[in-house]
């Protein structure tokens, strides 16, 4: 099963790891740079994903994780 990201309200730090629900719980409004580190700590470090460089954020199929909407809308691609 692929890691999911929930954004949700008033979360006491950036982003928690749910096992039960193979989510990652994201605070609402945190800064998409904060964000990503964030994101890469929990996946590498505490869940053991390895990082691959230029791969970008990966679950531990090796499928991209994408960051939800409310992070990414009016972002530009380059």
């Amino acid at each position: 099963m692929c890691i999911r990201i929930a954004v949700v309200n008033d979360l006491p730090t950036i982003a928690i790891w749910d096992p039960d629900e193979v989510t990652i719980l994201v605070d609402r409004g945190t800064h998409p740079h904060a964000l990503i580190r964030e994101l890469d700590a929990i996946l590498t470090i505490d869940l053991g994903v390895p990082n691959t460089p230029g791969a970008g954020l990966t679950c531990f199929c090796g499928e991209p994780v994408e960051l939800p909407q409310a992070f990414t809308a009016g972002a530009r691609v380059l």
